[in-house]
């Protein structure tokens, strides 16, 4: 049953089973990923992504946060956003590792309609190791990430809160 934890009127964080959790490193390159949706039943969809990256060959899932329930930024006429962050390590390069999760999302129905549209799945990768780049495809870290309540706050209730 999850555990709901209002913080102020707009945010609530909610703990379940796989948000939080936490596991032994393996070794490898770390990255945060943040994901977010809000079409659908975006709590099942996150219990399902965490299993399919669980059971992934790509990467190791070694923390996750507790998920936040947010309002949406940029086009607000949606429906507020389910967020989450996750430490992984893998051996993917980070372009390899953009390629992986593009096509995650896409198996989880993801489609593109317009910049900040509602979603069924965005994966984001927030850090890679100390990386920074800036190329057509990829920046990092990512942008706007500091004055991201969908970043910050679960990244404040993680461990692992730096590379």
């Amino acid at each position: 049953m999850p555990l709901r934890r209002k913080l102020d009127e707009r945010h609530t964080l909610v703990s379940n089973q796989y948000f939080p959790y936490s596991a032994k490193s393996k070794g490898g390159k770390r990255a945060l990923l943040g994901i977010g949706g809000n079409i659908g039943d975006v709590g099942r969809r996150f219990e399902h992504l965490f299993w399919v990256f669980k059971r992934s060959s790509f990467l190791h899932v070694i923390e996750t946060s507790p998920i936040l329930i947010n309002p949406p930024f940029g086009y607000t006429e949606q429906d507020d956003f389910t967020n989450a962050l996750l430490w992984v390590e893998t051996q993917l390069t980070a372009k390899m590792l953009l390629r992986y999760v593009l096509a995650v999302e896409k198996r989880f129905g993801r489609t593109r309609s317009f910049q900040d549209a509602p979603r069924t799945l965005d994966i984001d990768i927030i850090f890679y190791e100390n990386v920074t780049m800036e190329s057509k495809t990829l920046t990092l870290p990512h942008p706007a990430w500091m004055q991201r309540a969908s970043v910050l706050t679960p990244l404040s209730y993680m461990k692992g809160r730096s590379i």
